[in-house]
């Protein structure tokens, strides 16, 4: 039963970050973008908060805006939500898809040069 209740906290922040930023962020740099996983430490003191903002797309510099608005985030959260302490948020870039895009176009070239041999 413990080991549920962190995976359960990881999938209400997700719900619940995604719609803080989509509807309350004022930043438009900030609103293009897709939460991937939220990683939540055991004791529910810390979430990590993976994000990627597409193909080509400037992710670090997204991410530190993130980083500065975590207080608002946070804030808004703890409204949203009711659990005895709030974690703290960690906004990471996430390259899972970068990586995924670049190996799809590496598959495609190689692919093209057979099909030219």
């Amino acid at each position: 039963m413990k080991e549920q209740r962190p995976k359960r906290v990881a999938e209400l922040i997700k719900r619940e970050v995604s719609q803080i930023l989509l509807s309350r962020a004022e930043d438009p740099r900030i609103k293009r973008f897709t939460i991937t996983r939220v990683e939540i430490s055991p004791d529910i003191r810390q979430a990590k908060i993976f994000v990627s903002f597409g193909e080509g797309e400037e992710g670090e510099e997204r991410v530190k805006l993130l980083q500065k608005a975590t207080g608002f985030v946070k804030a808004e959260l703890a409204q949203r939500i009711r659990i005895k302490f709030m974690p703290e948020i960690i906004f990471v870039a996430d390259s899972a898809f970068e990586k995924a895009f670049q190996v799809v176009a590496l598959l495609n070239r190689m692919e093209q040069g057979e099909r030219n041999e």
